[in-house]
């Protein structure tokens, strides 16, 4: 079983409480980065921390989750090595690891109810890349951030 780091802003601090309980009983080792009460926070240091957890090998897979996950996403996705893909269906959650093998699941919690939302990320975690033609674009995509990397310097 992968180990999962995740983490929330108050927004999705129920539901990110929600999956840790819910993960960890199921025998995952669940790494929770935060925070820790729905007293109001920014997201992008959570969500840093999820990417860069994965990033460095402490954990397999990375959640993110906030009211509408689109900034969690966006955050996660600026660490890089991070595919973090927006999932508020099973449909995209199925593609962003079938297609995509995104390594951060980003959802909203005020967006999808508990029992959707538990499950997409089954739907995350037990989806495979499909590689193929799949494996050779979303090596084009680390290529680009590989030469913006290079640039910024």
């Amino acid at each position: 079983m992968p180990r999962i780091a995740i983490g929330s802003d108050h927004a999705g601090f129920e539901l990110k409480q929600h999956f840790v309980g819910l993960l960890t009983a199921g025998g995952h080792h669940v790494i929770d980065l935060g925070t820790h009460s729905t007293e109001p926070c920014d997201y992008p240091e959570f969500c840093a921390a999820v990417g860069r957890a994965v990033r460095d090998g402490q954990a397999e897979v990375g959640i993110v989750l906030g009211g509408s996950g689109q900034g969690e996403q966006l955050a996660a996705n600026k660490v890089h090595g991070v595919r973090a893909a927006l999932c508020n269906d099973l449909f995209t959650a199925h593609v962003a690891r079938a297609h995509n093998d995104a390594n951060v699941l980003s959802m909203g919690a005020r967006v999808v109810g508990v029992g959707l939302a538990e499950e997409i990320v089954s739907t995350f975690l037990t989806t495979a890349c499909e590689g193929g033609r799949h494996t050779r674009r979303v090596q084009q995509v680390m290529m680009i951030e590989a030469e913006e990397s290079r640039m910024e310097h």
